[in-house]
């Protein structure tokens, strides 16, 4: 089948007999920073896939130097009536931030994400680069990840506000580790990720491609429609222990974080000295991270 053109996306078709489709993020000039305009193309994206019987796996993996760098922290261009400033209001009259429009706006992402994660079809996020933040959040949704083993996977945004599906963490890795991730906001390369059971596979970078289309070429010896039950099977007794509510409710609290007083010392930095200093500020104690556009 043809497929739309995607302004932040790209789609492919690959392994044998084409049943394999990868999604590229496609701003690598942004570090694939997850805009809302991308987001919204990526759910659209999913959509147009999911009833393709021809599909069995997906892919997902970012253009350029990185996976992704994380959420777009850069003002979001208003187009298209989807936009979530033209649905939600967010800050009122004196520019004082709105709980309910914060909250609604992260709740519609939040869906994005969960589509993603119980999608009928078996996902696989090929990391390279950062999956920082928001890209580790959308790379935790997948069923399966594969990693360069110098990739790097961690949330710096716990450091001013909250997190949303990386509180996921303790379904997929201990608790221990996974509190010490979100107390400190550090990150990890892809070798230990694959150590702690956070992904599947690390790889040599010059490796990673064909080996992960290998590993979803061999998953899609099976028919699309019984690896949509498999895959049922398996998110079911996560979905039994809670993870939508658990999601949703660390939506809720994300939203709850920007209002405390280290996002207010956040906001004032923005404000007032500019993004670079901001980084500097949040990051600076701990010694890590560049100055890059993430939250």
């Amino acid at each position: 089948m043809s497929f739309p053109e995607f302004e932040n996306l790209l789609i492919d078709r690959l392994g044998t007999d084409g049943r394999i489709a990868r999604i590229t993020l496609n701003r690598p000039e942004k570090m694939n920073a997850l805009s809302q305009e991308l987001l919204f193309e990526l759910r659209d994206a999913l959509e147009l896939l999911e009833p393709d019987n021809s599909v069995r796996v997906i892919i997902l993996k970012g253009a350029g130097r990185t996976f992704s760098a994380g959420y777009d922290l850069t003002p979001a261009e208003k187009t298209g009536e989807d936009a979530i400033a033209r649905v939600f209001k967010t800050h009122d009259d004196d520019n004082r931030r709105l709980w309910q429009g914060v909250r609604g706006g992260m709740q519609r992402i939040t869906n994005i994400h969960m589509y993603y994660w119980n999608i009928q079809k078996i996902t696989i996020a090929q990391v390279h680069g950062f999956a920082i933040a928001g890209g580790c959040e959308l790379s935790m949704m997948s069923d399966l990840v594969t990693a360069d083993k110098t990739a790097r996977f961690g949330h710096p945004g716990l450091r001013f506000a909250g997190s949303r599906t990386s509180m996921i963490l303790p379904l997929i890795i201990g608790m221990r580790k996974a509190k010490e991730l979100f107390y400190t906001g550090e990150n990890i390369s892809g070798e230990e990720a694959a150590n702690i059971g956070l992904i599947n596979y690390a790889w040599d970078i010059d490796d990673l491609e064909d080996k992960t289309i290998a590993l979803a070429d061999r998953i899609a010896n099976l028919p699309a429609d019984h690896l949509a039950m498999l895959k049922i099977h398996m998110n079911r007794f996560y979905e039994n222990m809670g993870i939508y509510s658990s999601v949703h409710s660390s939506t809720d609290l994300d939203a709850a974080g920007l209002y405390t007083s280290q996002s207010y010392m956040w906001n004032d930095k923005m404000q007032n000295e500019g993004f670079k200093e901001a980084l500097a500020w949040r990051d600076g104690p701990y010694q890590d991270y560049s100055a890059t556009p993430r939250k």
